[in-house]
């Protein structure tokens, strides 16, 4: 009897070791789980930067762009030579180094123009040709300068012409100016009148715009708007500020300084939640006095975009 007993205590021992054996080979026993090692996370993508590093850009830097047409007397386009114009933008943006604050140059690129022909859709304007707006986005690139694609959409509505240029717009350098005096009603034609834009116009095109930022994690992108007068903007009160846009509000308008500082300090009222922007005519015609970047860095408010034209 003894025996018996002392063999079922070692079979018990071997079958229970077994047992542990088992566990150790092949997983945890019946109804028992392991813990889990904790897996690695995946690596993020790298973040997408702007042309000189950084994913701000407004406040905290100064853009200054040459502006224009291709083919026309504008500082931007005139010679069709983008690397030259990326050579004399970069020498306008070195003048602004004293003021302390990191200087982006910048192309502004007209790529819909008004016209007072009325083209085959009858807009009043006709867009540039996509292998030009190609050549001075590859100098952009190669400079690391910003591009910012200029609209006049005539009769047209800003939000479509800006949709067409959607695999532009994601580059990050790539930034959308809209300007409101050639955005026409159905019965007028540009150089006869002073167009004027809705905010309702204006937000449709910033919120396409903050959501491409978003949706493709693009950094900061310049919008910018055009005024020089009240008329252009009727509803200004109502334009919205969006996520992932440096939002600058530009005073463009032309002539005498006194006249030019007035039209400033009429645009800017009222305007604090928009970046403020000063454009310099280059023609003598158009700014007969050519105020000086010591000039526009004493203006209040203070510039964070400059352009040339």
């Amino acid at each position: 009897m003894i025996s018996l007993i002392a063999i079922a205590v070692v079979l018990g021992l071997v079958l229970r070791g077994g047992g542990h054996k088992r566990a150790a080979a092949g997983g945890a026993p019946h109804g028992h789980r392991l813990a889990a090692e904790p897996g690695r996370r995946p690596t993020p993508p790298p973040a997408i930067l702007l042309p000189r590093g950084g994913r701000v850009l407004l406040p905290g830097h100064l853009v200054v762009a040459y502006y224009g047409i291709v083919g026309t007397s504008n500082i931007l386009g005139q010679t069709e030579d983008p690397d030259a114009d990326a050579t004399g933008v970069e020498r306008a943006a070195h003048e602004f180094v004293p003021f302390g604050r990191p200087v982006q140059p910048a192309f502004e690129l007209v790529v819909t123009i008004a016209s007072p022909d009325p083209g085959p859709d009858g807009t009043y304007s006709a867009p540039i040709d996509v292998a030009m707006l190609e050549r001075y986005l590859h100098a952009a690139q190669r400079h690391k300068l910003l591009l910012i694609l200029d609209f006049q959409p005539g009769r047209g509505e800003f939000l479509p012409e800006v949709r067409r240029y959607a695999r532009f717009i994601l580059d990050p350098a790539v930034g959308v100016a809209l300007d409101p005096e050639w955005k026409l009603t159905v019965d007028e034609v540009p150089d006869q009148v002073i167009g004027s834009a809705s905010a309702t116009s204006i937000n449709a095109v910033s919120g396409y715009l903050s959501s491409l930022v978003a949706e493709h994690r693009l950094p900061q992108k310049l919008f910018v708007i055009h005024e020089f007068r009240t008329t252009e903007l009727p509803d200004r009160y109502n334009i919205r500020v969006r996520p992932g846009l440096a939002t600058v509000l530009q005073m463009d308008g032309l002539g005498t300084v006194p006249d030019k500082l007035e039209s400033y300090r009429e645009v800017m009222k009222g305007a604090r939640r928009f970046h403020p922007g000063f454009k310099v005519f280059l023609r003598p015609v158009d700014d007969p006095v050519r105020l000086t970047p010591d000039q526009i860095m004493a203006l209040h408010p203070q510039p964070e975009y400059v352009s040339y034209q």
